[in-house]
């Protein structure tokens, strides 16, 4: 048995689910982060279990072949990119064999049956640059600068960042004239273990298609010295259509507070996913990737089979994303989501695409039932033809996994962000009544473990 602080030399086999690379010492399984399979290394333990334990890479005896050098400089300290390291087309696999080893270890499906279901993964042509919204925190380092960035890997402590190599260009550039005029107007940065201080986040979205810019300011106040001044140097930014304050007084690790103060421009832009053009608020949910969410959303229109007859029902429908994005092909959508403000959004951006078979309710995806019950709408969307759901991290209630084999639709499209819980909700869905068709993965995320998938299924009967 192993104690803290004892080094090995260990040769990696695998990678974990969260981007660590796996080894064993004597059968005892050890995680270390920043490896790769084939890296031969000197590691410290630090933390041990009865059955596995956790160790510091010391030093890297013999690299592995998929080895590459990390652009960034912070790659390592940062939490952002745990597979800057790694080679783009080794990590494509290793997103491959996350979703397939989900499906056999914790769905309880056949290997050689997932692998005669399972598409290529889908890659990005550059996974750098690709997000279309960056949250700084803002802080201090113990000798009182302020430091903006992100947080080290699985902590609070920020690293400061002069530029983020997945974040967009315009991105980086707001970064640098707020950490300007925080420095020239002595703003002050939030500091988290007092509870002080002024600037928590800073939020950037950008239309890749259109080039709108939206700046927010997270702040523990809406008395902002000098915003004026922000306002003026900000003007260097093209296409920048809206400056805004977002109020959180909490002491929380919440980012985002509930209250808006518009202070130039709009309270939203507008960007497009293939020719459907979307309105984003600060407090919007939307794909971080929108090369690789036209892809996402372009292979569930492809799985759920549309010819233009269909009911279907988007469950956690977000700002309407997926649902308008399926309208043009269905015969009418009904969209359902918990969070009020995206509903808001959802029927705005129905209105501004001219869409009028899509229908959106604010409510729990479980209760759908009742909503049309209520509303004497079952004899337009009781009977779905097509179910499309993209749940959060946590995946579907279990409740709405009975409520979809109650209405028994012909098809699911589930779209996962998490392969450990798409494996357990579909364990549920295929048990009686479904069987899977296609799966295929989609690299929303380059440089992160992180990977989403979309599945089809299919009703038996």
């Amino acid at each position: 048995m192993f104690s803290k602080n004892d080094e090995v030399d260990i040769l990696i086999e695998d990678i974990s689910n969260e981007g660590e690379g796996i080894g064993h010492v004597n059968g005892y399984a050890l995680f270390v982060k920043d490896t790769l399979p084939g890296d031969y290394v000197h590691a410290k333990i630090i933390k041990v279990k009865k059955s596995y334990g956790f160790a510091r890479l010391m030093d890297i005896i013999k690299p592995s072949e998929d080895r590459t050098e990390a652009v960034c400089e912070n790659a390592v300290r940062c939490g952002g990119c745990q597979l800057q390291h790694y080679r783009y087309d080794r990590q494509l696999d290793y997103k491959q064999n996350k979703v397939k080893n989900a499906l056999v270890r914790m769905g309880g499906f056949a290997a050689d049956f997932i692998d005669s279901v399972m598409e290529p993964v889908i890659g990005m042509d550059n996974p750098y640059n690709y997000r279309n919204k960056a949250q700084f925190p803002v802080g201090k380092d113990k000798e009182g600068n302020t430091v903006i960035g992100f947080y080290a890997g699985r902590t609070h402590s920020i690293i400061d960042s002069r530029y983020c190599y997945i974040q967009s260009e315009v991105s980086n550039k707001v970064v640098s004239i707020i950490r300007s005029w925080i420095e020239r107007y002595g703003i002050s940065p939030y500091e988290e273990t007092k509870h002080s201080g002024l600037i928590r986040h800073i939020l950037v979205r950008n239309g890749f298609k259109t080039g709108e810019v939206m700046v927010c300011l997270v702040v523990t106040s809406k008395k902002v010295p000098a915003l004026d001044k922000l306002v003026e140097l900000l003007g260097d930014i093209d296409g920048l259509v809206s400056v805004c304050l977002n109020i959180n007084k909490d002491k929380t690790n919440k980012i985002l507070g509930d209250k808006i103060i518009n202070v130039y421009g709009r309270d939203y832009i507008e960007d497009y996913i293939g020719d459907v053009k979307y309105r984003i608020s600060p407090l919007s949910f939307y794909q971080v990737n929108p090369v690789q969410t036209e892809k996402l959303y372009s292979t569930a229109l492809d799985f759920a089979g549309l010819t233009g007859n269909e009911t279907v029902w988007d469950l956690y429908c977000g700002i309407g994303t997926i649902s308008l994005f399926l309208a043009k092909s269905a015969k009418s959508v009904l969209g359902v989501e918990i969070v009020p403000q995206a509903i808001s959004d959802a029927k705005v951006n129905a209105q501004i695409n001219n869409i009028d078979n899509a229908l959106f309710t604010c409510g729990a995806a479980e209760d759908v039932e009742d909503f049309l019950t209520e509303n004497e709408l079952q004899h337009i969307y009781g009977n779905p033809d097509v179910i499309v759901v993209d749940p959060p991290r946590k995946g579907c209630d279990s409740k709405l996994l009975d409520t979809i084999i109650s209405h028994s639709p012909e098809r699911i499209v589930y779209v996962s962000c998490d392969p450990a819980t798409l494996a357990r909700d579909l364990k549920i869905l295929c048990e009686d009544v479904y069987e899977i068709k296609r799966v295929r993965a989609c690299d929303m995320f380059g440089m992160s473990g992180h990977v989403e998938t979309v599945c089809l299924l299919s009703n038996k009967a």
